[in-house]
């Protein structure tokens, strides 16, 4: 392999200008994951205090190897939704190594909202649900909630149950989820250590029961109390729903570390001694991607700066130039690399067809890296077969069985995103830079399509066309897409595993590839029809 030249000018103007435009969105970002971190009100972070209870990401730190990489998934979840319980909703969801093990964790923030999950919640627990399955992933939920958030019921009614039955498949896939239940799990939350195949209650704390004493009263007449009802101790010595009983939290996750220890065998990682760090610097990450999503920019440049060693085996160097494929490593894991470097042409379309054919024939990942406002339109390239193209990448990306991973640092429009595997097309994890726009089509484009139906409409009944409607009407059509395309809407409603730090790039692809190659990685042999 060689190492292609630096191509960048950190000095240029060019570079300057991208840096600070997106050091403002990281500025921005790292506002959201503040928010995102806070677990509820002065006040209730004082009570939690007060009766010496650990925080959410301080069980988590409790837990995680020191020393290891890990990453939270999805902590802008919810950040745009009106009455919901703010960025992150009510868990934070980290994988990362404990015991040795990769595991996903599942924390409850009982200091917000009392661990209630509203909608968002319920997207993460279902996003997890999918990671954990297609990964074969451990998963640790640490609870503590009031169960359902009732004025969203509606919402998060068939999410909640959707999640039960994920537990129950990945436990009979042999697949563990482990709960370590440290105060109320009431409702519809009593069955997640129910439903676990390992629990852990802390004692004089845990409280799981169907139905709380007033409630009790209400259908039986019967008077009882929290302990009689769903106590730790009663869980642990009458139920048997506990099997194992904490005197506190930190025996709690000390108990969790050494199960684990004994049910799994270690995450082995087999490339990591041949793994080399770039040769080129990953803060120029931050001027190569430009602040204006319509100027083009070389891929490669950002290519260089998190693959091993910086050096790369180019596909079909000279066709298709505007789709970049190369086979490389990433912290000593092969993978195959297919980028936008603009619009999908037709021989860009069928290179990374067939680059995506050799990967699942070499059972190797593939990473896709999107940039693109989609397929090339225009009469040449339909008569020239410009559907039957795109359509032979579509059913590549549909059939291929190796596990995609994608990134998201720019534009991601139309069908574009589904040929690069955007989130309809199950990728493993799904990353976004700070800068990304994705939908059906750009703001511009989008507006600009419903003035010209909007005029040939009043052309065919003879109506006036009333200018000025039609260009407040056009603004607000333009700004309203501009608001959904951007990539604040997308995390919200959990289209990303995460927006990040480009500077951490390497960083989130390594442990995503650390993952994927923990279980067995089989190419397919069988694609759709690809119509010539």
């Amino acid at each position: 392999m060689k190492v292609r030249k630096p191509s960048v000018d950190v000095l240029s103007s060019n570079f300057i200008e991208n840096e600070i435009s997106m050091k403002k969105l990281l500025k921005e970002l790292q506002s959201y994951y503040k928010l995102s971190k806070q677990e509820g009100t002065d006040a209730q972070i004082k009570r939690a205090r007060a009766r010496k209870k650990l925080l959410a990401r301080e069980k988590i730190d409790l837990l995680l190897d020191k020393r290891k990489p890990h990453i939270e998934l999805m902590p802008l979840a919810g950040l745009k939704h009106e009455n919901g319980f703010g960025a992150g909703g009510t868990t934070v969801v980290v994988l990362g190594y404990v015991s040795n093990v990769l595991c996903l964790i599942n924390a409850n923030v009982a200091t917000r909202k009392a661990g209630a999950v509203d909608y968002a919640t319920s997207l993460k627990n279902l996003r997890l649900s999918q990671i954990a399955k297609e990964n074969k992933l451990l998963t640790i939920n640490l609870v503590e909630s009031g169960g359902a958030n009732l004025p969203d019921q509606d919402r998060v009614f068939n999410n909640y149950g959707k999640f039960f039955m994920e537990m129950s498949r990945r436990s009979k896939e042999g697949i563990p989820t482990i709960s370590v239940v440290f105060g109320s799990a009431t409702a519809g939350g009593a069955y997640v250590p129910g439903m676990s195949d390992y629990s852990i209650f802390q004692k004089n704390a845990a409280k799981v029961f169907l139905a709380g004493p007033p409630l009790v009263k209400m259908a039986t007449n019967e008077d009882s109390n929290d302990e009689e009802l769903g106590g730790a101790q009663m869980h642990s010595s009458i139920s048997g729903v506990s099997d194992f009983l904490a005197k506190d939290e930190k025996e709690a996750l000390a108990i969790t570390k050494k199960l684990i220890k004994k049910i799994k065998k270690p995450t082995e990682n087999l490339f990591i001694k041949d793994s080399v760090p770039p040769k080129f610097d990953a803060k120029e990450i931050l001027g190569i991607i430009p602040s204006n999503l319509k100027k083009p920019f070389d891929v490669r440049d950002l290519v260089k700066r998190f693959v091993d060693s910086s050096e790369f085996v180019e596909f079909k160097e000279n066709y298709g130039r505007t789709m970049f494929c190369c086979w490389t490593k990433i912290n000593g894991y092969p993978v195959g690399i297919i980028a936008n470097n603009g619009v999908i042409f037709i021989e860009s379309a069928r290179k990374a067809t067939h680059f995506i054919q050799l990967a699942n024939k070499s059972h190797t990942p593939l990473l896709f890296i999107h940039n693109t406002t989609g397929f090339m339109v225009g009469k040449r390239y339909e008569q020239n077969g410009m559907i039957n193209s795109g359509a032979q990448l579509i059913h590549a990306v549909s059939g291929s069985t190796v596990p995609h991973i994608s990134l998201q640092v720019g534009n991601s429009y139309g069908a574009g995103n589904y040929a690069m595997c955007g989130r309809s097309f199950d990728p493993r994890f799904l990353f976004s830079y700070p800068n990304v726009k994705s939908g059906v089509m750009g703001a511009d484009q989008l507006s600009g399509v419903m003035e010209i139906i909007k005029r040939n409409a009043a052309a065919s009944s003879n109506r006036t066309i009333d200018e000025s409607k039609l260009k407040k009407e056009k603004k607000a059509l333009a700004e309203d897409a501009d608001k959904r395309a951007s990539v604040w809407h997308l995390t919200t409603e959990v289209w990303d595993d995460g927006v990040i730090d480009p500077t951490e790039t390497r960083k989130y692809l390594s442990l995503a590839l650390a993952t994927v190659y923990s279980t067995e990685i089989k190419g397919s042999d069988s694609f759709g029809i690809l119509r010539m």
